[in-house]
C-alpha cells in the first residue's frame, strides 16, 4: 500500500506482532490490516538507521486509521534495541539506582533525563510506546533482569520509575510498567524456562508489589505481567501471572483499582507455553485479562492463530486499545533533525550520557548477544 493512499478505516484489534525486517513485504501489509491486529512490536533488526526507522514506522501508520499502535522494548542498558544513528546509549537502571545512594537529586534527575531522551528519540522516529520501566526489584539472583532493575529497595524503585515516568510524559510517551506482580526474586529466566516464586501472597503485596502499590500506578498507560507460576500465592490453578485472572482481574484491576492497557508478555516464551499451543496461550490470557496479546518471532504461529481464529476482545478492551492515542504533534519532536535543535533535549542527552558512562557492566558486549539471539528468532532478554 502507497504511503499516500487512504488509510483503512478500522479499529484495532487485540493482537500485536512483529516485522520480519526493515521494510515491509506485500504479505506483511496484508497481515497489519488484518482487523484483529491492533499493534506492531519493532526489534534491533527492523533499524538499519534513523531515517530508515522512521519510513518504516511512516509506512505502518498510515495504514489504518486509527494508526495501529507501534510498540518496543528500549528500557536502556542491555535492552535498547536501537542503537547509533538517531539514538542515545541509555545507561542500565541499576546505575541511576547506585546514584540515588549517593544523591537523590541527582538521581531523580537522571532518571527523568534518561526518560525524556528514551521517549523524545522514539517519538520523533513515530514509535507510540516503550515497554519500560522495569519496576521488578533488585534480589541479586534473577538472570533475566539483573541490571535492569533500578534496586532492591521498592520504594526507591516506585520513586527513580516514577522521575522516569514523568520524563517519557514530558516528550509525549506514554509508560508500560513490568513485570507485574514482580520477576526479579527468582533465579530462572521466563524466556528460556517457566519460573515459579513460592513466596506467600503477603510478602510479595509487601515487598515487590510495592512500586504497583505506589502513585505511579496511575501514571502507566500499561502494565504488562511476567510469565512467573505464584505456586503459594494463587488461591486457584496456580500458572504464569499473564494467564491468571487472579493476578490481572481481582488483584491488578480491582484491588489496585488500575484501568489502563494490560499488554502480554511474548506469547511465545518459554514461560508461556505451559497455556498450550498458540491458540490456547492467547485465548487464555485474554481471557486471564490481556488486552493486548503478543505474538512475536514467530510469523508462522501468528498465521495458524489468524487461521483458525482467535478470541474476540471484549469491549472494555477494545475501548482501552481505542484510547491508546499516539503522541501529541510537537514540533520540537517531530523528528530526528527537529530534536537535535531542542535544548531541553541537548541537555537530558548531557546527562544521560554522562550516566551511562557510568554502567558497571559492558552493556555493549550484552546487548550486541541480545540482538544476534533476536536476529536468529531466539528467546530474548
Amino acid at each position: 500500500m502507497p504511503i499516500d493512499a487512504t488509510p483503512l478505516q478500522l479499529p484495532r484489534g487485540n493482537l500485536m506482532i512483529d516485522v520480519a525486517g526493515a521494510a515491509l513485504g506485500d504479505g506483511e501489509r496484508e497481515r497489519l490490516c488484518d482487523p484483529r491486529v491492533g499493534g506492531v512490536i519493532f526489534f534491533a533488526r527492523n533499524y538499519t538507521d534513523s531515517a530508515q526507522l522512521r519510513a518504516l514506522a511512516t509506512e505502518i501508520r498510515a495504514l489504518r486509521s486509527p494508526p495501529l499502535v507501534i510498540a518496543v522494548d528500549h528500557e536502556g542498558g542491555r535492552v535498547q534495541r536501537f542503537r547509533g544513528d538517531g539514538f542515545t546509549r541509555l545507561p542500565a537502571m541499576r546505575t541511576i539506582g547506585a546514584l540515588w545512594e549517593d544523591d537523590h537529586v541527582e538521581a531523580l534527575a537522571g532518571a527523568r533525563a534518561a526518560g525524556f531522551v528514551l521517549a523524545a528519540e522514539l517519538v520523533a522516529h513515530g514509535i507510540d510506546l516503550s515497554f519500560a520501566p522495569v519496576l521488578d526489584l533488585d534480589h541479586g539472583c534473577s538472570r533475566a533482569i539483573g541490571n535492569r532493575a533500578f534496586h532492591r529497595d521498592p520504594a526507591v524503585v516506585a520513586a527513580l520509575a516514577q522521575a522516569l515516568v514523568a520524563g517519557m510524559a514530558e516528550a509525549g510517551m506514554g509508560a508500560v510498567g513490568k513485570h507485574f506482580p514482580g520477576h526479579g526474586y527468582v533465579e530462572a529466566d521466563s524466556h528460556h524456562d517457566v519460573p515459579v516464586d513460592e513466596r506467600a501472597f503477603e510478602t510479595i503485596w509487601a515487598d515487590d508489589m510495592a512500586p504497583y502499590r505506589h502513585r505511579l500506578l496511575r501514571q502507566l498507560t500499561g502494565v504488562m505481567p511476567a510469565h512467573v507460576v505464584y505456586s503459594h500465592a494463587e488461591p486457584r490453578n496456580p500458572g504464569p501471572a499473564g494467564f491468571s485472572q487472579f493476578w490481572l482481574k481481582d488483584i491488578l484491576r480491582d484491588r489496585l483499582g488500575f484501568n489502563g492497557v494490560i499488554f502480554s508478555d511474548d506469547l511465545n516464551m518459554a514461560g508461556a507455553l505451559v497455556a498450550g499451543d498458540i491458540v490456547a496461550r492467547v485465548s487464555t490470557a485474554a481471557a486471564a485479562g490481556c488486552d493486548m496479546l503478543l505474538v512475536c518471532n514467530r510469523p508462522d504461529l501468528v498465521a495458524e492463530l489468524l487461521s483458525r481464529g482467535m478470541p474476540d476482545a471484549d469491549a472494555a478492551s477494545l475501548a482501552r486499545l481505542a484510547a491508546l492515542a499516539p503522541p501529541a504533534p510537537r514540533p520540537q519532536l517531530a523528528d530526528p533533525f527537529a530534536l537535535e535543535l531542542h535544548l531541553p533535549y541537548l541537555q537530558a542527552r548531557e546527562k544521560v550520557l554522562a550516566l551511562s558512562a557510568m554502567d558497571s557492566v559492558d552493556n555493549s558486549t550484552l546487548a550486541a548477544a541480545t540482538i544476534g539471539a533476536e536476529r536468529q528468532n531466539k528467546p530474548l532478554l
